[in-house]
């Protein structure tokens, strides 16, 4: 085989950024053969991109947002600006949320528990804040019982009384010192002072309606709960607001729509979970998680924890039993029940109200509404 040209090597002085591809031109009885050999230079180039890592693109997206700060304000009114990467970076220095209980509640979220009245909402709270007290200061605002009420849940039937744990504190409100015309924003201004001055990071609120005494009115409640939300991130408080839902159709699932207030208020909380009372045993209660930021949904309608109400020695709780689905536990409608139903939406539409009107005032979908009315 004889060559006709000889490719040339590149040298030291050649240029490093040349991107130019050689060619070397063969002949081989009488046929041209074209091979192409990529630039050392290149090959480096491609070698060096490869090994930029995301710290180093991160580091140029802070040089060049602060290159830029003199375009784009940190603040504005009550907004503050960051870029997406800045906001990253510095929440990665902060350690991840952990569970204060089983999935549905985390460290640095406003959790509401919703149910009917004498369910056990009161019981499961105080439950979950002793358990949390183990570790860490809890503040129970307990609006609803009286000291001896309390007492009395906690004692054994020798008179004994529970050892609560010394991180776990009841606070109550004293009656002769109530600010009646600012009540609302002095209980708001009161929790937090409490909580600052205990240095207690973990605050259960029973309840909802105690505090608000207009939370059935979504508009009302949110302004509240908008002040509530606004502690948590000053102070990274973690709150468990107690909540009431109105009679239900215990037939029916659940649904955020039956949280007093409307789906506007639920929408503000973080986390949620409710204890619903079995139909099949008026002595079983079972608890659904309703709503997740953190965490895995866990404990959703097919897989309730069913639990039932003991006290073990001195102390009132809630006991699991067994997991199983909701609709195990709901109320089977009879023909009786259905023609309830039927009646009752044909008289609110003879009324003028809307599909949508009857089906919040019933807590009924839209659809089983029309069908009704329909008939």
């Amino acid at each position: 085989m004889k060559y006709i040209g000889m490719a040339t090597t590149p040298t030291a002085a050649a240029p490093k950024t040349t991107a130019k591809i050689q060619k070397n031109l063969y002949q081989d009885k009488g046929g041209l053969f074209v091979s192409t050999i990529i630039s050392a230079a290149d090959t480096e180039r491609r070698k060096m991109s490869d090994n930029r890592n995301f710290a180093a693109m991160i580091g140029e997206e802070l040089a060049r947002a602060e290159a830029m700060k003199d375009r784009i304000p940190e603040v504005v009114g009550m907004l503050r600006i960051k870029s997406a990467n800045e906001t990253l970076i510095e929440a990665q220095q902060r350690p991840d949320p952990k569970p204060l209980w089983l999935s549905l509640w985390y460290e640095g979220e406003v959790c509401c528990l919703f149910a009917d009245s004498n369910v056990g909402k009161s019981i499961y709270a105080v439950q979950i804040g002793e358990s949390i007290a183990k570790t860490q200061k809890v503040l129970y605002f307990d609006f609803e019982l009286s000291d001896k009420q309390f007492q009395l849940r906690y004692t054994d039937e020798g008179g004994n009384l529970y050892k609560f744990s010394d991180n776990f504190y009841r606070v109550e409100v004293e009656k002769e010192k109530l600010d009646i015309d600012n009540f609302e924003e002095s209980i708001i201004t009161n929790i937090e002072s409490a909580a600052l001055q205990c240095n207690a990071k973990v605050l259960i609120i029973d309840n909802l309606t105690w505090i608000c005494s207009n939370s059935e009115k979504g508009d009302i409640a949110g302004r509240f709960m908008m002040k509530l939300s606004a502690l948590k991130k000053k102070h990274d408080f973690s709150v468990l607001i107690i909540a009431h839902t109105p009679k239900r159709n215990q037939s029916n699932p659940i649904t955020p729509n039956d949280l007093a207030g409307s789906k506007k208020l639920y929408n503000l909380f973080d986390s949620g979970f409710t204890i619903g009372q079995s139909a099949k045993d008026g002595g079983l209660r079972y608890i659904k998680q309703m709503k997740v930021r953190h965490g895995e949904y866990e404990y959703n309608a097919e897989n309730v924890i069913v639990c039932q109400i003991e006290k073990i020695g001195a102390f009132l709780q809630l006991t699991p039993i067994v997991y199983s689905t909701e609709r195990e536990h709901l109320k089977q409608q009879s023909e009786n029940d259905l023609s309830q139903e039927e009646e009752t939406v044909k008289e609110l539409v003879q009324q003028g109200y809307s599909i949508r009107q009857i089906a919040d005032q019933l807590k009924m979908s839209k659809t089983k509404v029309q069908r009704l009315s329909k008939k």
